[in-house]
């Protein structure tokens, strides 16, 4: 038995590994191609893109882990039943299950492991992965002076060069306006032709200038600038000037500013957030009843509350004429003085309106939030759940289906994968708008797809031929025979 153990779990374990950075590969070549915008032109160090490509491919884990489990126990299994291992195995006295309890035990670790990831590492990566990416998206592109385009990324700078050389240096055409004085378009430098070359460093782009001039003009006296403004023009065969490009180095944010978010949590901090964030949505609750409660308490069908408590008649009771409602204390003011409490009572009814709308929106945004803490939390667990039923579906499929390699299991693996992803995400959504239990919502595809595991595993132990076309011609036959009979 251990060296049948052995067998199927080297078989498993390879297959897993291999399948496993396949999907990473996959997903991050996806990331690649959403953000390469992005990340394309920047100047980037290669530290920076694999540091941003190691920490993406850690948060896309969750995603490889199960469906790399699935395909690697359709792949192994598959393997042994095609090469009619399984058949020596059963013939042995050995049953499905005893030969699949060796990757089960396997994949009952992996989950555990998987809820650690999860609760643990996925957080930390997610918190660096987003900040990173932020500070990436934000960063300037590199260095790169257009033809006929004004450049403005040099703070304090602006530059223009009519032609540029095919060697990429040479310039042409050269005007640079100096904004470092605030004073507007106040010095000017302007030449026939440059070159443009980078410091030894790195740091500093240096253009060097010929036949050129520098216009200045003096507005220093801020009385008389209007009137008396002093011109200087100053001739050149050959000037330098430097620009620093420390304004293009990848700026880090700070972490801390990403940490409240639900996603870079675990579950401890998600249970403390979702007991603040109720309490904090109760008390806006219950202080936005009181308010409009107040606001309506003093006045109820024409009657006002008294110190005491009682209500007092004012001029009669409200009523409802020609499908309006009136009330008589308005028969017996002038015309200008009703248009004016119209006008008012209009205008308290408006700010009524707008509280409501105002905080109607303040609170749905308050439960949205605590609707997507809630989904975090179950994720947390959902991940080691998902491991176990898809091998609950991939081993099974692998014994029925007796195909190895990467054609029909990759197909039936990404099938039932995608089928699973679909129903999570839906039901998901439908959960954070309301439409169902956020619990129902995050284990709906759990629940679902479950049933289909535990049916295989069944099929699959008790060796029926799910897949067989005469077994099922079979069972059609008897089925339609027999109603012909009855009928």
């Amino acid at each position: 038995m251990k060296k049948l153990y052995q067998l199927i779990l080297k078989s498993f374990f390879g297959s897993f590994i291999f399948t496993f950075f396949i999907v990473i590969f996959v997903l991050l070549m996806q990331f690649l191609w959403v953000y390469v915008d992005d990340l394309v032109g920047k100047g980037l160090s290669f530290k920076i893109i694999m540091e941003l490509f190691f920490h993406a491919s850690v948060t896309f884990v969750p995603m490889a882990l199960p469906l790399a489990i699935l395909l690697a126990s359709i792949m192994s299994f598959g393997d042994l039943g095609e090469h009619y291992e399984l058949v020596a195995i059963k013939a042995s006295g050995i049953s499905i299950w005893k030969a699949m309890r060796p990757v089960f035990l396997f994949s009952i670790l992996l989950s555990g492991l998987a809820f650690v990831f999860s609760n643990s590492i996925n957080p930390v990566a997610m918190l660096k992965f987003k900040t990173l990416l932020f500070d990436v998206r934000k960063q300037k592109l590199a260095f790169d002076i257009k033809e006929g385009v004004f450049y403005k990324d040099i703070e304090n700078y602006v530059i223009y060069v009519d032609k540029k050389g095919k060697d990429g240096s040479t310039i042409y055409g050269v005007k640079i306006y100096d904004h470092t004085q605030r004073t507007g378009n106040t010095k000017i430098m302007v030449a026939d032709s440059g070159m443009m070359s980078l410091s030894p460093n790195q740091r500093s782009i240096i253009f060097t200038l010929y036949n050129g001039h520098n216009y200045t003009e003096d507005n220093s006296d801020k009385q008389t600038y209007k009137f008396n403004r002093p011109f200087e023009r100053m001739s050149f065969k050959e000037e330098q000037i430097k620009f620093s490009l420390a304004s293009f180095d990848l700026t880090r944010s700070n972490e801390d500013m990403y940490k409240s978010y639900q996603s870079m949590m675990n579950i401890h901090q998600l249970s403390t957030a979702l007991d603040s964030l109720e309490l904090r949505y109760d008390s806006k609750q219950q202080a936005f009843s009181e308010s409009f409660v107040r606001r309506l308490a003093n006045y109820e069908g024409g009657k006002r509350k008294t110190e005491n408590g009682e209500w007092k008649t004012e001029n009669g009771e409200w009523r409802v004429e020609n499908g309006k409602l009136e009330w008589p204390l308005m028969e017996h003011l002038e015309p200008e003085s009703r248009s004016t409490v119209l006008e008012v009572a209009t205008g308290l009814a408006r700010n009524a309106k707008d509280n409501v709308e105002f905080n109607k929106q303040d609170l749905g945004a308050q439960d949205l939030n605590i609707k997507k803490h809630k989904k975090e939390w179950h994720k947390k667990f959902t991940l080691s759940f998902a491991c176990l039923i898809f091998f609950l579906i991939g081993a099974p499929l692998g014994t029925i289906i007796r195909k190895g390699g990467l054609g029909l299991p990759v197909v039936v693996s990404v099938l039932f994968f995608v089928i699973y992803y679909i129903i999570s995400t839906v039901a998901e959504r439908m959960a954070e708008f309301g439409d169902l239990n956020m619990f129902l919502g995050v284990w709906l595809s759990s629940i679902l797809i479950l049933p289909i595991g535990l049916f295989l595993t069944f099929k699959a132990t008790t060796d029926s031929s799910l897949f067989d076309g005469d077994s099922w011609k079979k069972m059609f036959h008897k089925l339609f025979h027999r109603k012909s009979t009855a009928q």
